[in-house]
C-alpha cells in the first residue's frame, strides 16, 4: 500500500513536470510573440550573418526574446542562418517566425531610370539590394565580362535597361549583372535586331542614338521625329551637331564639373572630344546617358520625313521646331536664341 502511494506520487509529480514542460513548449512555439503595432515588420539578414546579428534585429520586434532563443536553438536555426528579406506578421508565434526567416526569402522591387553613368547606376542599385556600389561597379566594369558580351566601357551602360525588376535583396553584384544581361538579351528580340540592321546600326549603336534622342526630348510623341532627324544625318554623312553630346563632353572636363550648361556656346563646340559631334562625323563612342525605353523604340521606329534640323521651341517649351532647310532652321534658331537672352540665360 505504501509503495502504491509512492508510485502515485511519482506519477503525479511526473504529470505536473510534463504539464509545465508542455506549457512552456506550447508558449515558446505557439503563443503570439510580437510587440509591434503595424501589420508587418521586415528584417534584412545580410550574407554570412550570425545569430547575434539576426537577434539584434528581432529584439525590438518580439515580446519574449528568451523563449524565441530557446526554440531557435532547439530547431537548429541558430546555426543555419539564411540571408534575405523576411516578413514577420503581427501576432506571429515563434515557430512561424522561425519558419518565415528560414525559408521565405521575399523579393524586392528594384527600379532605376535615366542614370548618366555606371557609377550613378551602382549608387542607386546599392540602396535597393545588399550589394554595395563598389562591388557593383567592379562587376559592371569587369573587362572579361564586357568583352565576352560585346560591350566596352563606353557602351556598357546600354546593357542596363531602365525599368522595375524583381530581385532577392541579398543578390550579389554578379547576380545583378547576370540578370540585367538576360533582360537585355530578351529585349533585343529578333524583331528589334532586324529593325536595327535595316538602319545599318548595331544594338549598341541604337542605344547610343537613343541616348542622344532622350537627352534632346523627353516627349515620347516627339522622340520618333527627333530620331528621324539624326538618322537622316547619319545616312547622308552629315555631322550630328547634337548639343547633348557637347554637354557630355564638357562635363568630363574639370572646368565644367558641378556646373549646369543651359546654353551651348561656340566655346563649348571647340572642345576636343570624340563626343563632340560638332567636330566629328558619325556617332560618338558610346552612350551619353541611359535612354528611356521609349527613346530606344523611337530609334527603331523613326518617323519618316525629310527634316535635317530642329531647335527648341520657345513658345512650346519641351518641344522643338523642325526644318528641312538651313535657312529655315536659322530663323527658328534665332527666335530661340532671343528667348534665351530675354530670360538671362547666357551660359
Amino acid at each position: 500500500m505504501y509503495i502504491k502511494k509512492i508510485l502515485w506520487a511519482i506519477a503525479l509529480i511526473g504529470l505536473v513536470i510534463f504539464g509545465v514542460i508542455a506549457y512552456y513548449i506550447y508558449g515558446a512555439m505557439f503563443q503570439p510573440n510580437t510587440k509591434f503595432t503595424n501589420d508587418e515588420a521586415f528584417i534584412y539578414i545580410p550574407t554570412d550573418a550570425d545569430y547575434l546579428e539576426v537577434r539584434a534585429q528581432l529584439e525590438p520586434l518580439l515580446q519574449d526574446m528568451e523563449a524565441f532563443d530557446a526554440l531557435a536553438n532547439q530547431k537548429k536555426y541558430t546555426s543555419n542562418i539564411k540571408a534575405g528579406r523576411f516578413v514577420i506578421s503581427k501576432g506571429m508565434n515563434n515557430n512561424d517566425i522561425i519558419n518565415s526567416i528560414r525559408s521565405k526569402n521575399l523579393p524586392v522591387k528594384v527600379s532605376f531610370n535615366n542614370q548618366h553613368s555606371l557609377e550613378e547606376l551602382a549608387g542607386r542599385i546599392s540602396k535597393q539590394i545588399e550589394a554595395d556600389s563598389l562591388s557593383l561597379i567592379k562587376a559592371m566594369r569587369d573587362e572579361t565580362f564586357m568583352k565576352d558580351n560585346g560591350f566596352t566601357n563606353a557602351t556598357a551602360l546600354g546593357m542596363y535597361l531602365p525599368n522595375s525588376y524583381q530581385f532577392f535583396w541579398n543578390t550579389s553584384a554578379e547576380g545583378f549583372r547576370k540578370k540585367m544581361l538576360k533582360e537585355y538579351n530578351r529585349f533585343w528580340s529578333d524583331g528589334r535586331k532586324t529593325k536595327a540592321k535595316a538602319l545599318n546600326l548595331t544594338p549598341s549603336e541604337v542605344m547610343t542614338v537613343a541616348s542622344i534622342v532622350y537627352e534632346e526630348s523627353k516627349q515620347k510623341e516627339e522622340q520618333p521625329r527627333v530620331a528621324g532627324v539624326y538618322l537622316n544625318r547619319l545616312r547622308i554623312g552629315m555631322k550630328l551637331d547634337a548639343d547633348p553630346t557637347i554637354k557630355y563632353a564638357a562635363y568630363q572636363l574639370p572646368k565644367y564639373k558641378n556646373t549646369v550648361i543651359r546654353r551651348v556656346l561656340n566655346v563649348h563646340k571647340e572642345i576636343d572630344s570624340p563626343y563632340n559631334t560638332y567636330k566629328n562625323v558619325g556617332l560618338p563612342p558610346g552612350l551619353i546617358a541611359m535612354p528611356d525605353l521609349s527613346a530606344i523604340d523611337a530609334v527603331l521606329n523613326p518617323e519618316k520625313h525629310s527634316y535635317l534640323y530642329f531647335v527648341a521651341d520657345a513658345k512650346r517649351l519641351g518641344y522643338h521646331k523642325f526644318a528641312k532647310t538651313l535657312a529655315q532652321h536659322n530663323r527658328n534658331a534665332r527666335a530661340y536664341q532671343r528667348y534665351l537672352s530675354s530670360q538671362g540665360i547666357n551660359r
